[in-house]
């Protein structure tokens, strides 16, 4: 994984409560009872895109590109968000490949198991979760994935797809897709190393996840939506985690096109 560098020792507090980085994620959790009075920053939107009219300018080569894998262009061109999804099951055989794209191990080196995407320090302080609801071979309920044996553990048994998707501020398209990966970050292990920052890595971590997931989906002729409104005690409790060690971060829907 990718290694910025760590930040100087520091006496962090035992108690995560503390950090400001946590203080950030708890001011901007969503809830129910509070979601409608919430006093929201506002802000004019800045340009589409930063423009230099006086710096000098060079066109770029469309094609061709010279690829080695020539199938990597279709896929990005082809990726969208994908919210409607064929009623037959995912394939467990393409479930398996989407989980090794985001999260698989590749390499090791010293006491570091390398993963298909990049990590800072190597930490890889993000955990994947399923919730299951039409995938071949599969019963229903919540899932854990582990990289290390690449297996999945039943941690919550029955289809919970509609309550993702009410924790999801009620986007149904959640509870139709074959399943949902839910991911999580340990704080702990971020911030161990690199303090407050750390708690910016969680979050790009877990979008070189979503993505890896997302390009994956689309070679097995499926698809995806990434989602990040939700309730996170709400996601947090289906998970059983705490929302201080361990934290919901990122959604994303599965689904056979």
């Amino acid at each position: 994984g990718s290694s910025p560098a760590s930040l100087p020792e520091q006496n962090m507090a035992d108690d995560l409560k503390g950090s400001h980085g946590l203080h950030f994620i708890k001011q901007s959790s969503l809830s129910r009872p509070t979601i409608r009075n919430m006093v929201r920053f506002s802000s004019a939107p800045g340009p589409p895109v930063n423009k230099y009219p006086t710096a000098a300018r060079f066109a770029l080569p469309r094609t061709p590109w010279r690829l080695s894998e020539a199938r990597i262009q279709p896929l990005l061109q082809q990726r969208r968000s994908l919210r409607k999804y064929a009623l037959k099951p995912l394939q467990l055989a393409d479930l398996s490949f989407i989980l090794w794209s985001c999260q698989g191990i590749t390499a090791k080196t010293g006491d570091h198991a390398l993963r298909t995407t990049p990590s800072a320090g190597a930490l890889y302080p993000v955990e994947t979760y399923l919730s299951v609801q039409n995938v071949e071979g599969l019963e229903a309920g919540i899932y854990h994935f582990d990289p290390d044996s690449f297996e999945l553990a039943l941690i919550a048994e029955k289809n919970q797809a509609s309550k993702i998707a009410s924790a999801c501020l009620d986007q149904n398209f959640m509870s139709r897709a074959a399943c949902s990966f839910i991911w999580s970050g340990i704080t702990r292990t971020a911030m161990s190393k690199y303090g407050e920052r750390g708690m910016r890595y969680l979050f790009l971590d877990a979008a070189h996840i979503c993505q890896s997931a997302l390009m994956a989906a689309e070679a097995v002729k499926c698809g995806g939506c990434p989602v990040a409104a939700f309730y996170d005690d709400e996601i947090n409790a289906l998970l059983g985690i705490d929302g201080v060690e361990e934290i919901a971060l990122y959604l994303a829907s599965i689904g056979v096109k």
